[in-house]
């Protein structure tokens, strides 16, 4: 064991509390505890020679006892969205939209994994040699994945995603460049007149985030149903309930899907249905809440543009395992979805809006899409395309009139 090791085992001796006694003190008292304990410890008369400052070292011993480790202090570093461990020696974080090495590690394989364990062990999920990967959250929502041996082959691996700590708004996407005022407007009311959207993109392109902000146009008045594989959405509504899958026991059984989720969430006499991410056989159901009187819905999927996302789309409607024919598929998704909103990080990091694409139904086997509004990479704007919504029709004249200007005459809003 090493001197740090020692000094730790030493300080929760001193301690002499379990952990569900630490886990119920607030963060000064817990930290006055530790501080105290490790006093003890340093000024017993041993000669310990660890490097840092008593502060320095009482952070440290604070977030090995009751936090995650090495990784607490880059969860402090507002900057830093992505942490991720490929093995216990080695973590990468992200920047600003870029990937650096950062110099903590964990002490060990153990280390690691006792820290996975800790994050798992409260949610009820478990990760072991016969479930070795898994999805959670910590508590302040942050997303958690872990996958360990045999099926990480270099050892245990551990990716958190961070989610800002300021709520993100419309006006803060505008400000960032990532949608355009126009752009901006039509979604809020496409939104509020209920049309049923579909955001697409890649991993870590912002679609949790947008889908966030794009709920806070929704009316008070209405209630949502939230459905997530690891709850992650924080929607700034009162009449919410949120719900989250879960994975079967060590004995096999226990297990309730997101399409059992979906299901249920029909009985329970929801306005809006939202489904964090769809990536299976829950997306026949999602469609068929959309087109059975829950218009407003919204969920993601991972796709690279507007087509491939309906494409996805079919191929996990198949999943469901009803043995559809696929053109009615096709006229589930041409009935339901209508508008598919295509999200993607550029090569500087940013996250933008890259289209605004509107569902208008069928030509034979073909989907017909309307592209609304693209950003264009070479000017660097949100251009309109030249057609228009649907929904103008549904807004007042006033309303109408003062959108259609906006577009025929600058044709952005940048």
């Amino acid at each position: 064991m090493s001197t740090y090791d020692t000094l730790v085992a030493r300080t929760v001796a001193t301690l002499n509390l379990h952990q569900t006694d630490v886990l119920q003190l607030d963060d000064e008292a817990l930290r006055k505890l530790v501080c105290d304990g490790l006093k003890s410890q340093l000024g017993s008369g041993e000669n310990w020679q660890i490097d840092g400052s008593e502060a320095e070292l009482s952070q440290r011993v604070l977030d090995d006892i009751v936090g995650l480790g090495p990784p607490e202090v880059l969860l402090r570093d507002p900057h830093i969205s992505e942490i991720m461990v490929n093995r216990f020696d080695q973590i990468y974080v992200e920047r600003a939209g870029c990937l650096q090495t950062c110099p903590v590690s964990f002490r060990n394989e153990a280390a690691l994994r006792h820290v996975i364990d800790r994050i798992v062990a409260p949610l009820g999920r478990r990760i072991d040699a016969s479930s070795p990967m898994v999805d959670a959250r910590l508590t302040d929502g942050a997303r958690v994945n872990a996958v360990i041996p045999p099926l990480a082959v270099a050892g245990a691996c551990l990716t958190i995603r961070k989610f800002s700590s300021h709520r993100l708004t419309m006006s803060a996407l505008i400000a960032s460049g990532s949608v355009s005022n126009s752009l901006a407007e039509l979604l809020q009311w496409g939104v509020k007149l209920r049309r049923n959207i579909l955001i697409s993109g890649g991993t870590g392109s912002g679609k949790t985030t947008l889908l966030n902000i794009l709920a806070d146009s929704v009316s008070a008045e209405e209630r949502i149903i939230t459905i997530e594989d690891a709850a992650e959405l924080k929607l700034d509504h009162d009449n919410l309930v949120a719900l989250e899958a879960r994975p079967a026991n060590q004995e096999g059984v226990g297990a309730v899907t997101i399409r059992q989720l979906v299901m249920n969430a029909l009985r329970m006499r929801p306005d809006r249905i939202v489904v964090g991410e769809c990536r299976g056989g829950e997306s026949l159901d999602m469609l068929q809440a959309m087109n059975t009187g829950h218009a407003g819905s919204m969920t993601t999927l991972h796709a690279n543009t507007p087509r491939d996302a309906l494409s996805r789309l079919e191929t996990m409607v198949l999943m469901a395992g009803l043995d559809l024919p696929l053109h009615a598929v096709r006229q589930q998704i041409a009935g339901a979805i209508d508008w598919i909103v295509q999200i993607g990080r550029m090569a500087d990091g940013k996250r933008r809006v890259q289209s605004l694409t509107e569902v208008r139904g069928q030509a034979g086997e073909v989907m017909q899409l309307a592209e609304i509004i693209r950003f264009e990479q070479s000017s660097g704007e949100h251009r309109w395309m030249g057609e228009l919504p649907e929904l103008l029709s549904e807004l007042d004249d006033a309303s109408r009139r003062q959108f259609l200007q906006q577009l025929q005459t600058r044709g952005d809003d940048d």
